[in-house]
Order: C-alpha cells, then structure tokens, then sequence
C-alpha cells in the first residue's frame, strides 16, 4: 500500500510538471479557433474581430477554423474531441452552450464537462420586431393586442429550440397571453414572412430586422436586455415595458477542451481581457449591435451553468424538446 501511495504520489508530480512546463512555453505554436457555424456568419464575425488583437496578445498566429454542421453541433464535438493543450480554441455561443443542453434530448458532448471556459467577448441583446400592419407601436400595446386576440397571434422563430424560439416562449409565459408558434429555417426567411404579414411578431438580434425597421417596414418594440442597449438607446427593455425580470440574451465567449491545465487557461483568459479592452475591437461589436462583456473563466463557468438553469425551466415549462 505504501508503494502506491509513493507511486501515485510521483505520478502526481510528474503531472504537475509537466502542466507548468507547459504553461511556462504557451504558445510556442499556431493556435486553432473553431468556429461552429460557416463564413460570413455572426460567430465568424465575433472570430475575426478578436483575431488580429489575440494573435499580438498571445504571439502566436490564430487560425480559424470553421467547422459548420447542425447548428453548431458538429464544431463542438470536433472542439471537445481535440487536445486539452490550449492550442484548439472554440467559440461558444448561447444555442451551443446555454440553450442545447435544456432541450436537446441527446448532444454529442456535454456542456459543462467536457469544457473549460476562458472567457466571455460580447452579449448580443434581442429586438421584438412586429409589421406595420399590427395594431401596436409599443410591447405593452402588442401585449393588449395579443391579449385581445386569443390564439390569432403568432411569432416567428429561426427554428425549434433557438433562442427566437424560447424568448417568445418567455413572452407568452409572462404576459399571459397565447400567441401561435412558427418556426423557420433561419432568420431570414422568418423576416420575410414577417413583413407580408403571415406572421406577427420576430424576438430575434438587431442586425436581422434593422434596416427593416429603418425603412418602416417593420416596428421595433422592445429590447431583451436587462437595461437599455447603447446601440439602441430609444428602446425599452422589456422590464420596463412592463414585464419584470424578463432577460434573454444571445452571448459568446471562447472555451477550451476539459482538462486544459488552469494556467493555460488563465494565459487565455488574460489575453482575452486585453484584447476585450481595446477601444478599437469595441467599437466594431457595437456597430453590429454587439456589447463587450468579458468575464474570467470562474464568471463565464458560473454564467453558462445558469444559462443552462434558465433555459432547462423555461423549456419544461413550454414543453420543448428538440432531436439533434
């Protein structure tokens, strides 16, 4: 017993060592960044933002990576599968890492275990959107509406299980009011539809619906946030549209394989404070209507355990349940 105790205790040591010489020599090479949805896409846009500032802040060239396929499913998979070394970064968003978990019957992966956060970049507030034919320039006079209309309203999402999907779903819960789910393929089709009139209400990201709402096309009601988005200083939230506590945000952040040392971890993670802080990198997210809101490893674990929490009650309450 002894001699094992002894064994392990040197195995142990060796393992320690080995994690500190690796940290002491991070990055000593190219480092992947695997986006989980393809180019041209919110998340690809969030990558190469950081990009240029990550690469001088860490020293070594980014690389990205982008591994599309099931609404982000195949990238974490790929993500989570590769070297817990620090070199393999994954851009994680609300759908892969807070909403999945709560209404997808089977993942490839787990959430929480088979991750280790680095850091939180940017929240994204929602928008309620609705067509100039409905009767409501505000949220509460669209929940009047609704209200009066009993199962004649509807709202449109980008599909079954996506944040659209269960924001509405919170809307319904809290107003009380009982409004037809419509789901699509996306955010586009959804607008469009929206627009002539087959639908009545989209709770989607600003950049989907604005130049609609610019044209008059489209009304925008409220923003999801906790409090008033800079980019969209004129709107209201929700709460103060009169449903306290009412929050639904799309945020992104990067996470590394589990079993990551913590102190490449905590290099990641200041480097990502660095590049967040940069007036530059900030100004380009709030031009997309994007918000900086970067977090440590321990913030953004706690953050994306509570994510899952919300969404797992908000889905049981609507009964949503999605098959990967």
């Amino acid at each position: 017993m002894r001699r094992w105790i002894a064994l392990m205790m040197v195995g142990a040591g060796v393992t320690l060592a080995c994690s500190a010489v690796l940290a002491q020599n991070y990055p000593n090479r190219p480092i992947k960044f695997i986006i989980p949805f393809p180019p041209g896409g919110g998340l690809d846009h969030t990558a190469r933002t950081v990009q240029a500032k990550l690469q001088e802040a860490l020293g070594q060239p980014i690389i990205i990576e982008n591994k599309a396929g099931a609404g982000g499913i195949v990238g974490a998979e790929f993500a989570k599968n590769q070297p817990a070394d620090g070199y393999t970064l994954f851009l994680g968003n609300t759908g892969t890492m807070g909403l999945y978990p709560a209404v997808f019957q089977k993942l490839p992966y787990d959430a929480l275990k088979d991750f280790a956060p680095a850091g939180q970049l940017i929240s994204n507030t929602l928008v309620a959107v609705t067509n100039a034919q409905v009767p409501a320039n505000t949220l509460a006079e669209f929940i009047a509406w609704a209200r009066r209309n009993p199962g004649k309203v509807s709202y449109a999402s980008g599909g079954s299980g996506a944040i659209t999907h269960l924001a509405g779903e919170m809307l319904k819960s809290q107003a009380g009011i009982d409004m037809l789910h419509v789901p699509y393929k996306g955010s586009a089709p959804a607008v469009t539809d929206l627009i002539g009139g087959q639908v009545h209400l989209l709770i989607d990201v600003a950049a989907v619906s604005q130049q609609h709402v610019k044209s008059g096309k489209l009304k925008a009601l409220a923003v999801t946030s906790a409090k008033r988005n800079a980019a969209f200083p004129e709107l209201p939230t929700f709460d103060e549209a009169g449903l306290p506590g009412y929050e639904a945000i799309g945020w992104q952040g990067i996470l590394v394989p589990a079993g990551t040392p913590k102190e490449v971890v905590n290099k990641l993670a200041d480097a990502i404070q660095k590049v967040m802080a940069d007036a530059g990198v900030r100004e380009k997210f709030l031009a997309v209507g994007s918000e900086a809101a970067p977090s440590g490893p321990g913030a953004f674990s706690a953050f994306i355990r509570a994510e899952i929490e919300k969404w797992t009650r908000i889905a049981k309450a609507a009964n949503v349940k999605v098959d990967p």
